[in-house]
């Protein structure tokens, strides 16, 4: 079975692009796991720990890049090697990088993905440094930070619609063009709903 897992750190950030990208890659949106949280350790991943739980031997997992599944070398390696020893490869699609049940047996390999890993966490580190001056100068300058969300109204509106979208023969982007919630959101309250 292809699971999707998608995610970004605060809820001002778009999921829309990775949905796009899981998509492309033939995951069906009943079969991916989204949320804004921060990856940082001590967060509580709610949807990761639902797709480490339902993924079986023989699955494969796809996520966008590896900095979206986690956020340090050490935790990459953690989930990663969790995954390999149960039976489940995992792909990150902006590396075009598979890794199989097998690949702890490819030293290579490994040394390829904990390579790519730690560009990743230094990647992350230099972004949120350069992201934190530029909000510390933007609130300096008396700037409010982050977008305004949709009202609740469209939302509830927006999940009607999605419920019955078969039935109405419409996609999600039809939704989101009625509604003006961005697909991501759709999406992310939907998974909040089923739960």
């Amino acid at each position: 079975m292809k699971l999707g897992y998608a995610r970004v750190s605060t809820v001002g950030q778009d999921l829309e692009t990775q949905i796009e990208t899981l998509e492309s890659a033939g995951i069906k949106e009943d079969q991916m796991f989204i949320e804004k949280i921060s990856g940082k350790k001590g967060t509580d991943r709610q949807q990761l720990e639902a797709l480490l739980k339902h993924a079986r031997a023989g699955d494969h997992i796809y996520v966008t890049k590896i900095d979206r599944l986690a956020r340090s070398i050490l935790d990459l390696n953690k989930i990663v090697n969790e995954l390999l020893e149960r039976g489940i490869s995992i792909t990150f699609l902006h590396h075009n990088m598979t890794f199989q049940a097998n690949a702890k047996d490819d030293p290579f390999q490994m040394l390829l993905f904990n390579t790519l890993g730690s560009f990743a966490q230094f990647e992350r580190d230099m972004i949120v440094s350069r992201t934190g001056e530029g909000r510390k100068r933007a609130m300096k300058n008396g700037k409010k930070m982050g977008r305004k969300g949709k009202p609740a109204s469209n939302i509830e509106q927006a999940l009607e619609l999605f419920k019955t979208k078969e039935e109405r023969e419409m996609t999600v982007s039809d939704i989101s063009k009625i509604t003006g919630v961005p697909r991501s959101t759709i999406y992310a309250e939907y998974n909040k709903s089923k739960k």
